[in-house]
């Protein structure tokens, strides 16, 4: 793992963009959190982004209401739009009042067809000095935030699994025998030695146990269970995501078909009528009484001397 040089990148100034692959599943997402809460820490200008809408899946992960659909710096331009209808618009002018920017847009002739619902407050996208790529495994992904032409002068980092991935990027990080992105985001935290909060720690942790399947897949490395031990010291919890909870059997809830209901009848019958036949029985027995000795111990009483 180059490290070094993931070092460096990180400690650049500027902004960074951690984008994440539109084919995530909780482990993508999970480890792309993990960098984004990492960067925010050490005082980053850090974005993260995806062109898939976030899934129910990564509801419970921490950060997820940061994740965004388009890439915004807080040093870029702020740019207001409002739909536009050809003709629609007769002048666009501004004042400035009691500290106040006012962008005045005059209809031409009709009343104008949107409403201050329908306008919208984003910050352009500028080029950011690193982008780390998460589960992303095409280049052109990265064309859904950028003109790919623009990030010749960006460090790309590139993590992801072994399989379809390009392996585009300056470095990257794709573990072949990983069992998941998470456990590789993990490792390369503690060579960096950065510190893993409880709330990044869970985040690797529920990624790991996703693509697992609670450490139960065959695929299951090494490293996934030498960082679960981490991340369990640094405060993470064991708990079952909702895409990995199982379901459970009608049985299970104390359901029985008809059928075993049936069987279940003519059984309590059964021994209902059983336990008459032993009653009655009893009643027939009734005055015979057993010997005084019956329940005392049994001993041999010989006549013979054994010397």
């Amino acid at each position: 793992m180059e490290l070094q040089g993931i070092k460096e990148a990180f400690e650049k100034q500027g902004t960074f963009a951690v984008v994440v692959g539109q084919s995530y599943a909780v482990d993508e997402m999970s480890s792309a959190l993990s960098i984004y809460l990492t960067l925010k820490s050490l005082g980053k200008d850090v974005s993260i982004v995806t062109a898939k809408q976030p899934l129910v899946e990564v509801s419970d992960l921490i950060g997820i209401d940061k994740v965004k659909p388009n890439f915004e710096s807080n040093s870029g331009d702020l740019i207001v739009s409002f739909p536009y209808q050809q003709d629609e618009i007769g002048k666009v002018s501004y004042t400035l009042e009691n500290g106040l920017l006012n962008i005045i847009v005059k209809p031409k002739d009709a009343p104008l067809s949107f409403g201050e619902n329908d306008v919208i407050f984003k910050k352009s996208g500028t080029t950011p000095e690193v982008l780390i790529a998460v589960g992303v495994k095409r280049i052109s992904e990265l064309q859904n935030f950028f003109e790919v032409q623009s990030l010749k002068d960006t460090t790309i980092i590139n993590i992801d699994r072994a399989g379809a991935n390009e392996g585009f990027g300056d470095i990257v990080i794709i573990g072949q025998s990983a069992s998941s992105v998470s456990e590789q985001v993990a490792s390369l935290m503690l060579g960096l030695s950065y510190p893993m909060d409880s709330d990044v720690s869970q985040n690797l942790m529920n990624g790991i146990m996703n693509a697992t399947k609670n450490f139960q897949s065959p695929r299951t490395s090494s490293l996934a269970f030498e960082m679960a031990g981490i991340l369990l010291r640094n405060g993470a919890k064991r708990e079952m995501n909702r895409s990995n909870e199982q379901v459970r059997s009608p049985q299970q809830f104390g359901y029985r078909p008809k059928q075993d209901q049936a069987k279940g009848s003519q059984n309590q019958q059964r021994t209902q009528q059983v336990r008459q036949q032993i009653r009655e029985f009893q009643r027939e027995k009734k005055g015979d009484e057993a010997p005084p000795d019956w329940l005392e111990p049994k001993i041999y009483k010989g006549s013979t001397d054994v010397e």
